[in-house]
């Protein structure tokens, strides 16, 4: 650290000697080396804070990396699902109109269908239903749910 030799050491003790004195020269140097001990030990736990630091930073950097990464396949996936949704209510809305026109019993292909036909056929096709939301019930499920009426019990008697 200082690059100080052996002599130099010596020459340092003399002068100590000499200028403190014997009495308290075992004084001076204990207390020297409680403060040398307390500037190590300060100089160690600065270096592991600044490694600390830079450690968590290169984990940020990690996690931001990861979490954008996550973020672009969760897009991607979320895009397929959304595709995959539109291609299947095509194939159910054709399926539909199929039915409609009656083309699949009759031995005609999905293409020969003219655009007045498949304009006509898709008013004959309704949308199917919204899925319910948790806590509703449909118009059916509540009129099964309901209490015998005075008919009902009319037909039992």
């Amino acid at each position: 650290m200082f690059d100080i030799g052996f002599s130099e050491l010596l020459l340092i003790a003399v002068v100590a000697l000499i200028v403190i004195g014997p009495e308290r020269l075992p004084k001076v140097a204990r207390t020297a080396g409680h403060l040398f001990g307390r500037f190590q030990r300060y100089a160690s736990s600065v270096k592991a804070d600044i490694s600390r630091e830079m450690e968590l930073d290169e984990l940020r950097k990690a996690g931001q990396s990861f979490k954008d990464s996550v973020e672009s396949a969760a897009r991607g996936v979320e895009r397929q699902a959304t595709e995959a949704e539109y291609t299947v209510k095509d194939e159910v809305s054709k399926d539909k109109v199929e039915d409609a026109l009656g083309l699949k019993n009759e031995q005609a292909t999905p293409g020969q269908v003219r655009d007045g036909e498949l304009a006509q056929a898709k008013d004959l096709v309704h949308e199917p239903p919204r899925p319910l939301d948790w806590g509703q019930t449909s118009d059916a499920a509540r009129s099964e749910t309901k209490s015998p009426t005075s008919s009902d019990n009319q037909e039992k008697a």
